[in-house]
């Protein structure tokens, strides 16, 4: 397993724009052969304007192969209407992972 993580610098005021856009979009990646979890959080000031993401891909190949989407650039196009800048995506292998069970 893979992650990316992804750090965001939200515009003033765009906060709550963002975390809507992030949550219209979070369930076509379901549709993303591989992908298996994805995660965002603010940074440490709750009231700042950064935030990360984490997702976890069954594979790096399964990983890349959602980049060259169309989705993913419509993602990247939309996320980023709210955003001052991100990150280069960073890709890290999964050492250990926890799912709660129901």
């Amino acid at each position: 397993m893979v992650a990316r993580v992804t750090r965001y610098r939200i515009r003033p005021g765009k906060v709550e724009e963002f975390a809507a856009t992030i949550e219209s979009l979070m369930s076509a990646l379901d549709r993303l052969e591989g992908f298996c979890l994805f995660l965002m959080v603010l940074g440490e000031d709750p009231s700042g304007r950064d935030a990360t993401s984490i997702s976890v891909w069954e594979s790096a190949e399964q990983m890349k192969s959602g980049e060259n989407s169309r989705f993913y650039y419509e993602l990247i196009k939309t996320v980023m209407g709210c955003c001052e800048s991100f990150s280069p995506m960073h890709e890290h292998e999964v050492m250990k992972i926890k799912f709660a069970h129901p």
